[in-house]
This record gives C-alpha cells, sequence and structure tokens, in this order.
C-alpha cells in the first residue's frame, strides 16, 4: 500500500519494512524502515527537502537507529535530525561536514524536479545540510540485532569508499544502496573506484542468490536477484572490450537493457 505525504511516498514493502520515496526528483531517491521487535532501523535520511524525521516518527515511536549507505547529500539529509547513527568510518568525516546551499541548489535545477511541489518551509534560496557526527562506526561482517531480526552489513565499495550494504536473512531482502539500480550506475565521480566495484558485485551476486527481492536507493524498486548478476555480466562485456556508446569530458556511457554505465575516462583500462 502506497500513500502520499506530500513530497514523500511512502510505501509498505511488508514484514515491518517501509519505502519512503522522493518520486519529485530525478534520482528517485528511496530510503527504508525496517522493524524488529526491540528496535527499528532507518536506512538512509534522505534529501534534506521536508521533515523526513517527523515522517519516521509516524511509523514508528521508537528512536531508530540510523544505517547511512554513505554520506551522499541525497542519503544523509535529515541525518543531523537523528540521535543514533552509524556510518563507515570511510566517509564519517564527510558526514560530519555541512553540505551548503550553494552545492544543494545545483542539484535542484529546474530540469531536475518532477512536477511535485517543495513542502512548506522548504526554501531552495536558503536550505543547507548540517553536519552530523556519527554515533557508532559501521564494519564488513557486522550484524545489528533489532529484536527477531538482524541485519547483515556488507563493505560494498565502488561509487563510493564507504559504501554498505544491508541484508536481511529473515526476509530475504537486499539493500545494495547506490551499488546498483535500474537507471545510472555513477562510477564517474573523483570517489568512484572501478576496481573495488568490481570486488562489490561478486559480493553482491552472492548476496543475491540468497535473497527474493532487492531495494535500491534510486529508480524502479524492487529490482530482482537476476538484475544484480546482469549488471556484474555488463560489466564483464566492458572489461572484455565492448566500446562505450557515447563519451562525454567526464564520463564513458555503456547502455545496456535496463541500466547504464557512467564510468569515468580511462577507468575501464585498469581492468583490462
Amino acid at each position: 500500500m502506497k500513500t502520499s505525504h506530500g513530497w514523500f511516498d511512502v510505501t509498505e514493502i511488508g514484514n515491518g519494512v517501509w519505502s519512503i520515496a522522493e518520486p519529485g526528483h530525478e534520482e528517485q531517491v528511496h530510503s527504508y524502515l525496517i522493524e524488529g521487535e526491540r528496535d527499528v532501523a532507518v536506512l538512509d535520511t534522505g534529501m534534506g527537502v521536508g521533515d523526513f524525521r517527523s515522517l519516521v516518527v509516524e511509523l514508528s515511536e521508537r528512536e531508530p537507529l540510523v544505517i547511512q549507505s554513505h554520506a551522499h547529500w541525497d542519503h544523509i539529509g535529515a541525518s543531523a535530525a537523528f540521535e543514533r547513527v552509524l556510518i563507515h568510518p570511510a566517509e564519517a568525516e564527510a558526514l560530519a561536514r555541512d553540505f551548503p546551499n550553494a552545492e544543494l541548489r545545483a542539484w535542484f535545477r529546474p530540469e531536475t524536479l518532477r512536477g511535485i511541489p517543495f513542502p512548506d518551509g522548504f526554501d531552495l534560496a536558503t536550505a543547507m545540510i548540517p553536519g552530523s557526527e556519527a554515533s557508532g562506526m559501521l564494519h564488513d561482517g557486522q550484524e545489528i540485532d533489532l529484536g527477531g531480526r538482524t541485519l547483515e552489513i556488507t563493505h560494498t565499495p565502488g561509487h563510493s569508499p564507504g559504501g554498505i550494504t544491508v541484508y536481511d536473512p529473515s526476509t530475504r531482502l537486499l539493500f545494495p544502496a547506490d551499488a546498483v539500480n535500474l537507471g545510472p550506475l555513477y562510477l564517474f565521480g573523483l570517489q568512484a573506484d572501478l576496481v573495488a566495484y568490481q570486488e562489490t558485485l561478486d559480493k553482491l551476486c552472492a548476496l543475491a542468490e540468497r535473497s527474493d527481492a532487492v531495494y535500491p536507493s534510486h529508480y524502479e524498486v524492487p529490482m530482482t536477484p537476476a538484475d544484480v548478476l546482469a549488471t556484474r555480466a555488463a560489466l564483464a562485456e566492458i572489461i572484455a572490450g565492448r566500446g562505450p556508446d557515447e563519451v562525454t569530458a567526464d564520463r564513458e556511457v555503456y547502455a545496456f537493457e535496463r541500466f547504464v554505465y557512467w564510468i569515468r575516462p580511462g577507468e575501464v583500462e585498469k581492468l583490462r
């Protein structure tokens, strides 16, 4: 069941899991709330538009444990509004920095918006994302016990150095954040590491074999486990010699049926 909360769409996935989507921006960001018998976890905190914390409180009265998949702006928007925030140590410093208005405005150009009004109280001319000090760190192989439900953390760098994936064995749901999705796969930024990403895809494919559905942080959800396997097969095709469909100043574009790789020029050669 999907309900609209203005800027946010909330969808009950089932088994104590909710998606909090932001369909008003082309990035189509998804954050997730996962309930255990004792604690509730929130995976990422959105783009900084609207009152994300109040929405979380509507879904659960318990103070959540925030799991930040990484520290890119579109995932940490309300992090500072929560007391318990975990992130991989490779991105703790980035989480603690303010994301200033000038940089935030650049991501909200008219062509990036999809016709949904900003909520009352949000002023793009002054909005910024305050930095947040993590209360704890996430590590590869860590398990987070929510009471009757344990989330498994896997370090999955490549898109960013401290990217993590959450796996819920009780429901066989996989939350890979920005590592895979059915849209552009961002591997062209300065933090991107294609060598690390190749290893990440091996980890994700192993997890996909244990999964029934995959919930990424952008675009269409859910993906299927087969989509994750296809992502790895596509990268193998690129490494084997497939040429880009387009080349721009900052990226090589490799288009496939259900997703597109955007890779920094020169990175593919490191794997050949």
